[in-house]
């Protein structure tokens, strides 16, 4: 077989350094800039080390490993150049975010009657079968990168040209970022979109489509440039006949592919308003306590069931983006803040399971090492914080379970009063309304307290 590029990034041109130091009188001077490095030795800076006394060094955690040419060299993967076929996969298995570079083109040798007449045969049986190969690839001899790709059969529907695959390089384990967000069926109801703004962002969307009926497509690929690397083209042009030139402003052809239609957007003016008017957008106003002093003090005058309601609002709207730190465990002096990082970890699946875990184990430690209630506020502030990252991560039962087992741990074992301080705090069950997993109603939750407090007694 053959392969071609059938699609490559244009990349933006890489620009020279220029050297004006040479004399306008030289006409043989390439004005060329050469940069070269030195190395120098750490206690004798003085010292110029040659590279025959220079070796790589690998970091591997906090250590470097050097390792020698030679050694190297024999590391390296030195494959043969080959095309193997590995197997065949149902088409639905490959996803699209899956494909990683460039596309290629697999072609059969146009000189080889029997070579066309296998890839056609084999291209139609996995498009009628609906499937997909995988393949090992190695484009030159002793290449030490080695892709796995997919091949998608393209059925050719002319007479005179042949059938051919697109070829996608596939992703190995350590190139997968997975990051674990809940599924936005699973918000509550207020989350989510109503009617009315469900169908203003549908009109939306059939406005600014691209391909309306009874027109020709916009923005066809084959027919758009790049427009940065057309200005810059355009500019260069210029700057070599005028070399004084300024820069000019953006043509009207380019903005056009870099901003909607403005005959579009005044003949759906209404559309677009309509849109405005159900999404408005609403400064959010930064929280002057902190959640601590939230937790510890109960607004004068607040009505039967609002603390519950105002704890939950806080602890979601106090959202702050803490996956800059990684933690792997919630210590002592900060657990919510340990809490909400290990939460917020998108490098692995188990973080979250860990963090619920740990912050369970976290709250019994302060309940029963507790003195005269002196850990009570700290682990009512661990319980807002275990409750908001349950209800964001769609995992209610995991808190009401929890809520269950620790009120009868305290009525087990003498600690009434912790429960009765939650009862004050109005710290409740997460019902169906907040996370539509639970299995909790809202009569439930609001009974749910009462029930405890009754019951220590």
């Amino acid at each position: 077989v053959w392969v071609y590029k059938k699609t490559s990034e244009e990349k933006f041109p890489t620009l020279k350094k220029y050297s004006d130091k040479a004399p306008p009188t030289d006409k043989f001077a390439t004005h060329e800039v050469k940069v070269d490095y030195e190395y120098r030795s750490v206690e004798d800076t003085s010292k110029v080390v040659p590279p025959e006394g220079r070796i790589k060094g690998y970091r591997y955690g906090p250590q470097v490993v050097p390792i020698a040419p030679s050694e190297w060299d024999a590391v390296k993967f030195k494959p043969e150049k080959s095309v193997k076929l590995l197997g065949f996969t149902d088409a639905k298995n490959i996803l699209r975010h899956y494909y990683m570079k460039d596309v290629n083109v697999f072609i059969a040798d146009p000189g080889n009657k029997r070579a066309i007449l296998a890839v056609s045969a084999l291209a139609r049986a996995m498009k009628e079968k609906n499937k997909v190969a995988i393949v090992r690839c190695v484009w030159r001899n002793g290449q030490g990168s080695v892709v796995v790709g997919v091949l998608t059969p393209n059925v050719s529907d002319k007479d005179n040209t042949p059938d051919s695959f697109y070829f996608n390089v596939l992703p190995f384990a350590e190139d997968v970022r997975e990051f674990q967000f809940p599924s936005f069926n699973n918000f509550p109801l207020s989350w989510q979109p109503n009617e009315q703004q469900q169908e203003a962002a549908d009109n939306l969307v059939k406005m600014l489509d691209l391909a309306p009926s009874g027109k020709e497509e916009a923005l066809q690929p084959n027919f758009t440039p790049n427009p940065v690397l057309e200005r810059f083209y355009r500019y260069l042009e210029l700057k070599s006949k005028h070399p004084d030139a300024a820069v000019p402003p953006l043509d009207e052809t380019l903005k056009k592919m870099t901003e909607p239609d403005p005959e579009v957007l005044s003949q759906n003016k209404s559309v677009i308003d309509t849109f405005r008017r159900n999404f408005e957008l609403k400064e959010n106003p930064k929280l002057k306590k902190s959640t601590r002093r939230f937790l510890l003090e109960k607004p004068s005058g607040s009505k039967e069931g609002e603390g519950c309601g105002n704890i939950a609002a806080q602890s979601v709207d106090s959202i702050k983006d803490t996956s800059v730190i990684k933690v792997e465990n919630i210590g002592n002096l900060t657990p919510v803040q340990d809490f909400e990082n290990m939460m917020s970890r998108r490098d692995g699946p188990e973080w979250i399971g860990k963090a619920i875990k740990d912050m369970k184990k976290r709250i019994f430690d302060l309940v029963e090492d507790s003195f005269e209630g002196d850990n009570y506020p700290k682990a009512l502030e661990c319980l807002v914080a275990l409750r908001k990252g349950c209800i964001l991560e769609q995992e209610p039962k995991h808190f009401n379970d929890f809520l269950h087992h620790l009120c009868k741990f305290c009525q087990k074992n003498n600690l009434n009063c912790f429960c009765e301080f939650l009862a004050s705090k109005e710290l409740t069950l997460i019902s169906k309304t907040e996370a539509i997993d639970s299995e909790v109603t809202d009569d439930e939750a609001r009974s749910f307290l009462v029930k405890s407090e009754s019951k220590t007694e």
